[in-house]
């Protein structure tokens, strides 16, 4: 079975950082693209960014784009999201993904097959 783990969430304050990892097992890491949604309270999920399969190229949303990174461990099969100079704004369930969207589809959290269970952040003001 695909599962994908996530881990890492907290409380921080603004313009700190934390560092999500999300453990995948039961697929092949470098046969899908794997990345990071996030919904806050009353919000529809949003899409952060994801890491394409493969060339392992990322892309951000935004709103993170220059304060996000991620990154993967392929022996660890575990991909992290590196989040820093944090604002409130971040608050949310982040949610780790998988799949295998089109470029034009990378936003859509349809196009992702597998979803972790999701971590809590919240950032203080």
């Amino acid at each position: 079975d695909v599962q994908l783990q996530a881990s890492g969430g907290g409380l921080v304050q603004a313009g700190g950082s934390l560092r999500l990892s999300c453990a995948a097992s039961g697929f092949n890491f470098d046969d899908y693209a794997i990345g990071w949604f996030r919904q806050a309270p009353g919000k529809e999920r949003e899409f952060v960014g994801t890491l394409s399969k493969r060339r392992g190229r990322t892309y951000y949303s935004d709103s993170v784009k220059g304060r996000f990174v991620i990154s993967r461990d392929n022996d660890k099969n575990t991909v992290y999201l590196q989040m820093n100079n944090l604002k409130p704004e971040d608050t949310a369930v982040y949610y780790c993904v998988s799949g295998n969207p089109i470029l034009s589809e990378i936003y859509s959290a349809r196009a992702y097959t597998y979803w972790g269970q999701g971590t809590q952040v919240t950032v203080s003001s």
